[in-house]
């Protein structure tokens, strides 16, 4: 199995990868209520992505550490000599996902909507194929068990008819999108739009298509 989280490290009293992302914001700015700001909304979108590409390109298994599903802020911290025995660390905040004044709720929903995923299109039990790793552009996409995911995590570029390889050919519909609105996105993907392929090689590949 493969593990998104610092599973491990939090135990003892280090951060959540949230937390990381986040850190301190996540106190004042994760309510629906107030504007959301850049670092809450980075931080959201790399937890998604960093949730999905390790469940989509690790190995035949997906764990998620207890809490990761909504992205748990702060750590766990059970009582020791060095937090004088405390216990207010102890514990997993399961409420922050059920309250819909909390973004919380949009890292869960899109656990829920990436796990569905995988039973609607198997792929665990499948190889892979990383066809693009594109360091300038921060964009990765790798074909697995009869799905194409693309993924980019430039902090500042989206891109428009970008050409990828493929070894599918046809007609190509999104299926997840992380920037829908009910997973703490813009909604700026239109998922209505089909892509077709073009008998163009690209990445090593026999066809092409641009997203």
């Amino acid at each position: 199995a493969v593990v998104s989280t610092q599973s491990t490290g939090s135990l003892v009293g280090d951060k959540t990868i949230a937390f990381w992302l986040m850190d301190k914001e996540m106190y004042d700015h994760m309510s629906v209520l107030g504007p959301i700001t850049p670092i809450i909304a980075r931080g959201i979108a790399l937890h998604k992505m960093i949730r999905l590409i390790t469940f989509a390109l690790g190995g035949e298994g997906y764990l998620t550490f207890m809490g990761n599903e909504f992205g748990h802020p702060e750590w766990v911290d059970f009582p020791r000599a060095g937090n004088n025995s405390s216990f207010h660390h102890a514990r997993r905040r399961f409420d922050l996902a059920k309250d819909n004044l909390l973004r919380y709720q949009h890292l869960y929903n899109f656990d829920k909507a990436m796990i569905h995923l995988e039973t609607k299109y198997p792929w665990l039990t499948s190889g892979q194929y990383v066809q693009l790793k594109h360091e300038g552009d921060k964009v990765i996409a790798f074909e697995r068990g009869g799905s194409l995911f693309v993924f980019n995590f430039h902090p500042e570029k989206s891109f428009v008819d970008y050409r990828i390889g493929t070894n599918f050919s046809g007609s190509l519909r999104i299926v997840l999108s992380s920037d829908r609105d009910i997973f703490g996105g813009f909604s700026r993907i239109d998922e209505n739009v089909s892509y077709f392929t073009q008998a163009y090689g690209e990445h090593g590949l026999p066809n092409s298509v641009q997203l």
